[in-house]
């Protein structure tokens, strides 16, 4: 390896070096706020990694690891959503008695795991970047470990995750052995060849691949965990595993396809087709019959994917753009949505039944402000950052003539505002006297402000003034 090709695992090491570094410092003394101010700024320079990684990367690192804009581009979005997370997490551990440390060593772990998944061009590094991250989820999930709802929720994900990396590892068994390779450049061009040797083992390897995908980005008929892992965990952890934890698997998914024309090679076609309008239907409907708003949240992730599939069908540069500009702006939502959870929460539970947040804007106006807003830029409501997202979906849809994919999404789409505007209308419902004095009062706290402050101008940002953002994901490779 040269110089250049550590400068471009630069961001890497970062992460890697964080997480000994808080190692180190729990060993040597354990102070809550000293592990969070290294995992910050940790993040923070692993960010600033990437401006020099930028300048000087060749376009791979090593055999296993490409470190190209596309790679860049995600792993900076993982950063900031990780950065957030901290900052969140960190409020909301404050709360809570116990030593809580492990956190702020656990989220760097979990970021480097997604980063090497978006990273890859090798099933090996795909796989050893998978469990990373898998592995640093299980413990998130189950951190607070006083709670049996959270423990009940990480032993769920770990058991149904080691069930989807069996079929990870048997479909990539049979890849190699219809392809000879592993390389994923390679691979692609085996799965566009209209008529390859040993194919029908290389689409049933695939079909593999597609279930274990499936899971992580819980698609239908993969979802169970969700509703479950979502309620359970603690909020700042459900915002991660709804954001970084799903843009790194989308982001590897498209890479993987990115040359092949799935409206050429039809059993995959109708695969990711039928997989999309299942989690389409199947989220948005199951979510009407929610109390809690963590579970409206986990259907409504279930649909969020099945939208995002429409872009990635459709294939091309465009398509992997829009994929690229929706996992933007649904990871900006959803780190708002589940960081207003994350306020409110008191210390022995997270703020999930909806009565909770009857009347929350005589209470805290701004929040329930930025509640709103979340909730339409999920809905795709105009002047959101999710209209302009979902908009873009759309018309990657039409160009490629995914006709019955794109009124499944608009159908679907029209079919959750009532689930969304049934939460806007507790958040504005007048509480009753006795209900609004009992009701506890949030302390944000700085950490938790700064967060969600930034939410909302960027949200708005991209729902008002999107150029930026499009014009420099038009310049990452497809």
């Amino acid at each position: 390896m040269t110089p250049t090709d550590y400068l471009a695992l630069g961001p890497l090491i970062a992460m890697a070096l964080t997480a000994a570094l808080v190692m180190l410092q729990i060993a040597v003394r354990r102070r809550y706020t000293a592990a969070a101010v290294i995992c910050v700024a940790g993040l923070a320079a692993a960010l600033f990694c990437l401006g020099p990684a930028v300048v000087f990367s060749t376009g791979h690192a090593t055999a296993l690891m490409a470190a190209d804009s596309y790679a860049f581009f995600y792993t900076g979005l993982i950063l900031l959503a990780t950065m957030a997370t901290a900052l969140l997490g960190y409020g909301y551990l404050k709360k809570s008695d116990g030593q809580n440390e492990e956190f702020f060593l656990l989220l760097p772990m979990a970021a480097l795991g997604a980063a090497v998944i978006v990273g890859s061009r090798h099933f090996a590094a795909f796989f050893i970047g998978l469990e990373i991250l898998s592995i640093a989820l299980y413990a998130l999930i189950a951190y607070p470990r006083h709670r049996s709802q959270s423990v009940e929720a990480g032993l769920k994900y770990l058991v149904l995750a080691a069930a989807a990396a069996a079929f990870l590892l048997f479909g990539m068994a049979l890849i190699y052995m219809a392809t000879g390779t592993m390389d994923l450049v390679r691979l692609a061009t085996w799965l566009s060849s209209p008529a390859t040797a040993g194919r029908s083992i290389l689409l049933a390897g695939t079909a593999m691949l597609v279930v274990a995908i499936g899971f992580k980005l819980a698609l239908v008929p993969f979802h169970m965990w969700t509703p479950d892992v979502y309620q359970g965990a603690p909020a700042p952890v459900t915002g991660f595993v709804a954001t970084v934890s799903k843009a790194a698997i989308a982001a590897l998914l498209v890479r993987l396809f990115a040359r092949v024309d799935l409206l050429a090679n039809r059993p995959l076609f109708w695969i990711f087709a039928s997989v999309a309008a299942a989690s389409m239907v199947t989220g948005n409907l199951l979510a009407l019959r929610q109390n809690q708003v963590k579970r409206i949240l986990a259907y409504s992730s279930i649909a969020h994917m099945g939208y995002l599939l429409v872009a990635f069908m459709a294939g091309g540069r465009m398509g992997a753009h829009a994929v690229a500009f929706y996992l933007v702006a649904y990871t900006i939502t959803n780190i708002g949505a589940f960081g207003i959870i994350a306020v409110l929460s008191p210390a022995d539970g997270d703020a999930d039944d909806l009565e909770v947040f009857k009347g929350l804007f005589f209470r805290h106006p701004w929040l329930a402000g930025l509640f709103t807003a979340t909730l339409f830029s999920l809905a795709g409501i105009p002047l959101t950052a999710g209209f302009v997202a979902k908009f873009y979906l759309v018309a990657t849809g039409v160009h490629s003539a995914l006709w019955g994919l794109v009124i499944t999404l608009l159908v679907t789409s029209g079919i959750s505002l009532f689930y969304y505007l049934r939460v806007v209308v507790v958040l504005f419902a007048r509480p009753e006297q006795e209900a609004a004095e009992a009701a506890p009062r949030p302390a944000v706290g700085f950490s938790g402000a700064l967060v969600l402050a930034t939410v909302a101008i960027l949200m708005l940002w991209l729902g008002l003034a999107p150029g930026p953002v499009l014009l420099l994901i038009r310049g990452i490779a497809g």
